[in-house]
């Protein structure tokens, strides 16, 4: 592979992601930065994942490990989704997490892989910290059945921002 191709597929998932969630016109979305992905190294080094070809990245997916409290804020609209990243605290043990992001290059769609990656990171998180529920923000019909698919796989139970928690 040469280093143009993948970086077309990387170019291609970041037009994607600003396409689908325009986070640069919305001032409440996390926008991934270097001081983002830091800050979620931190608080999970399996915050983000991503799975590759010989082309480079075909499929993102970022998750947040948090507390319930900021998850039932989040959930019931009294807190943004980068007050969540910002609030969520260091070094102590995550209940909740934020099924924040999944994105798939269209031809890669319907394989499975954003569900892969994200029961992975799932499970990643829940040998450091006792998982008790799981939350998203709903924008496509596809990313909400990808989220009552792997809270049905985790047993987890699924909170959907604007719906009592």
């Amino acid at each position: 592979m040469s280093a143009a191709v993948g970086e077309r597929n990387r170019d291609r998932m970041i037009r994607l992601a600003e396409e689908f969630f325009d986070m640069k016109n919305d001032p409440d979305q996390i926008v991934v930065d270097e001081a983002v992905i830091a800050r979620l190294m931190n608080i999970h080094p399996r915050s983000m994942s991503e799975e590759r070809d010989a082309d480079g990245p075909v499929a993102w997916i970022l998750v947040i490990p948090t507390t319930i409290p900021l998850m039932e804020a989040f959930i019931r609209g009294t807190i943004s989704e980068r007050e969540l990243l910002e609030r969520t605290p260091l070094g102590v043990p995550y209940d909740a997490l934020y099924l924040c992001s999944a994105l798939v290059l269209p031809e890669r769609r319907g394989e499975g892989i954003a569900r892969a990656l994200t029961l992975d990171a799932i499970g990643a998180v829940r040998r450091d910290h006792p998982l008790k529920a799981l939350f998203y923000w709903g924008f496509s019909g596809g990313g909400d059945a990808l989220a009552a698919s792997v809270a049905r796989a985790s047993g987890l139970p699924l909170h959907r921002r604007g719906e009592p928690a």
